[in-house]
């Protein structure tokens, strides 16, 4: 089966990329590797949640937020390399969670992305990872998730 209709099995809508709310693009392809800018938990060009995990926001819309994200990083590598189906690997994912300061549940805020890989690509969407907790995103945004996608050629 193949990664567009492993999509549709799961009711999954990969997102039109979002428009950069800054000087930057969307993504890079480098050879075969695709490089996403770095994507917020924005659907229909509005936030799904704002503010920090630990104080506005609790674990469930934390993982809801990191899902989003994600897609929308999907959104990018389709819209670069026209079709899911190139990815070879998720290479690495890095996410960015706006945490209270005591707030220590990053890793579990963006398992919901990482799951998601994998539930999407199979054995193929197992990546390597950092979870970063910081104090505040660009529109007060509760993640923002970058990632590397090796494709075929």
């Amino acid at each position: 089966m193949g990664v567009e209709e492993r999509l549709k099995e799961l009711g999954l809508e990969i997102p039109s990329p979002p428009r950069p709310i800054a000087a930057y693009v969307p993504g890079v392809v480098v050879g075969d590797l695709v490089f996403t800018s770095g994507q917020l938990p924005t659907c229909r060009g509005e936030l799904i949640h704002k503010g920090k995990l630990g104080v506005d926001l609790d674990l469930e819309k934390g993982v809801a937020c990191a899902r989003q994200s994600v897609l929308n990083c999907l959104g990018v590598v389709k819209f670069l390399v026209g079709s899911l189906d190139r990815v070879e690997r998720v290479v690495k994912m890095t996410g960015y969670v706006q945490s209270a300061e005591r707030f220590h549940e990053q890793p579990r805020v963006l398992n919901g992305a990482s799951e998601l890989l994998e539930e999407v690509f199979g054995e193929a969407g197992q990546h390597a990872r950092a979870a970063i907790g910081v104090s505040s995103l660009p529109l007060n945004a509760p993640c923002e998730i970058e990632l590397i996608v090796q494709i075929k050629s």
